[in-house]
């Protein structure tokens, strides 16, 4: 009998995991009853009682394992300890507020069956219910980051997906501690294909991405992936000496030929403050990728359980 795990990250999802696990039960029961599953929460420091209904579920079936860490890692060290967890022959990665319609396994188990594909991918082709400003921004990052990146990312993508054990053994070998799973699926390669459905509004509870988490989960992309910003940077610092140079060139023949040389000293100070606001933004480019280093070459671990089943 095959075996599909299905990893849900959690933090603060007490009042969907019954909802969850209802739900994915029924088309259990109705799309996959020859199939075995495996369900692996993953707790990532949750302050509710998200870890209670977990084990309540545990309690119930021996399909249900549970992972529990030490303090808040985050969602991408969550999905990590699944994957690395994980003993199906299949891996499908699920939120559990429900906005990965559980209805659609089906459909991705037999493309991966029947079309030979090694992931089936989905992505959100409307953002109803999203701040404006918030789904401009999203627009924004992915047009950005394919244009500056080997590796190319699909608007509106999910970490919902369906993969094999091969391809997620890959994932897992890839031991980076700044992690971005939608980069790294991506670079690993294999056969995917992906497959669109509407956006659907969380069952309960609240997002836990606010506007600010989004934006350091984008930068931490752009710097994963790419080094474009520091090209950036290099180009600047160079456009600013060649202006630079032959700024000194006109000072000098004004100089000598008006014999004028303190006039003008308003647009100097602008051109200075303006110049020292470039150096500082590029040092702030050069410092992210440092700070990446740094956290990379410490090997401290990705995330640390507390207890598991």
């Amino acid at each position: 009998m095959e075996k599909i795990s299905i990893i849900v990250p959690c933090y603060n999802e007490e009042e969907s995991i019954p909802l969850f696990y209802k739900e994915t039960e029924e088309v259990k029961m109705k799309d996959f009853p020859e199939t075995e599953f495996e369900y692996i929460f993953v707790d990532d420091g949750s302050s509710d009682k998200t870890l209670d209904e977990i084990k309540k579920l545990s309690s119930q079936n021996e399909a249900v394992r549970y992972i529990s860490f030490s303090r808040n890692f985050g969602k991408e060290a969550a999905m990590l300890a699944g994957l690395d967890e994980a003993t199906g022959d299949y891996i499908t990665l699920m939120d559990a507020d429900l906005q990965d319609p559980p209805s659609l396994l089906r459909k991705m188990y037999d493309m991966i069956k029947n079309e030979g594909y090694d992931c089936i991918a989905t992505r959100r082709i409307t953002r109803k219910g999203e701040p404006p400003i918030r789904s401009f921004f999203a627009r924004c990052f992915y047009k950005l980051i394919n244009h500056i990146s080997d590796v190319k990312m699909v608007d509106g993508a999910r970490d919902f997906r369906l993969m094999t054990r091969q391809m997620v053994d890959n994932v897992t070998s890839i031991r980076e501690y700044n992690r971005f799973s939608k980069g790294l699926f991506s670079f690993v390669g294999f056969k995917t294909k992906w497959i669109e459905y509407e956006n659907v509004e969380r069952v309960a509870g609240k997002t836990k991405w606010s506007f600010w988490k989004l934006f350091k989960y984008a930068i931490e992309g752009i710097t994963a992936f790419s080094t474009a910003p520091l090209i950036f940077s290099s180009f600047i610092g160079l456009l600013f000496c060649v202006v630079s140079f032959f700024l000194i060139l006109f000072i000098i023949i004004k100089t000598l030929i008006y014999g004028d040389p303190t006039s003008g000293w308003p647009s100097m100070v602008c051109i200075i403050f303006f110049v020292s606001g470039v150096q500082l933004f590029s040092l702030g480019i050069i410092g992210q990728y440092l700070s990446k280093t740094y956290l990379e070459v410490k090997h401290r671990p990705t995330y640390i359980i507390k207890e598991k089943k």
